[in-house]
């Protein structure tokens, strides 16, 4: 059993998920970032300062007025979080977005390939057995 398991995780695609779910938190990462730090403040800009990320409204529960949404979630209140479901839905559209591009390119290179191979010429044709055999007669012949 134990061998089988180690046979498992060897396979190829089993290490090509583990780097693909590496790369992708990578990635999250990335998105994450350029939402908060970048997306987010030009939003908050177009919609005249506002803190997009804090945006919220009370469902129930005492929260006083002006506290960010941690604050808010700390006072054990509940709070309906619009404004970080809104930052998840970009992220989830860039990263939808960027994946749909790789895949994209990654069609493009296949199709590429395809073609080359499709358009390579083929190797000419050597001599059959039989012509090789009649020129060793002729060869053998003029001796």
């Amino acid at each position: 059993m134990i061998q089988e398991f180690k046979d498992f995780i060897a396979k190829g695609n089993v290490m090509d998920l583990a780097v693909g779910i590496i790369i992708g938190a990578a990635f999250t990462a990335i998105v994450s970032s350029l939402v908060g730090d970048l997306i987010n403040p030009i939003i908050g800009l177009v919609l005249g300062g506002v803190d997009f990320t804090s945006m919220y409204a009370v469902l129930s529960g005492d929260v006083p007025a002006g506290v960010g949404l941690d604050a808010a979630r700390e006072t054990g209140a509940a709070v309906f979080a619009y404004g970080a479901f809104i930052t998840a839905c970009i992220n989830f559209l860039i990263i939808a977005f960027v994946v749909f591009m790789l895949v994209k390119f990654v069609n493009r290179l296949k199709e590429a390939s395809a073609k080359k191979e499709e358009a390579a010429p083929a190797a000419p044709a050597g001599p059959t057995q039989e012509e090789l055999l009649a020129d060793i007669l002729k060869e053998l012949q003029k001796s």
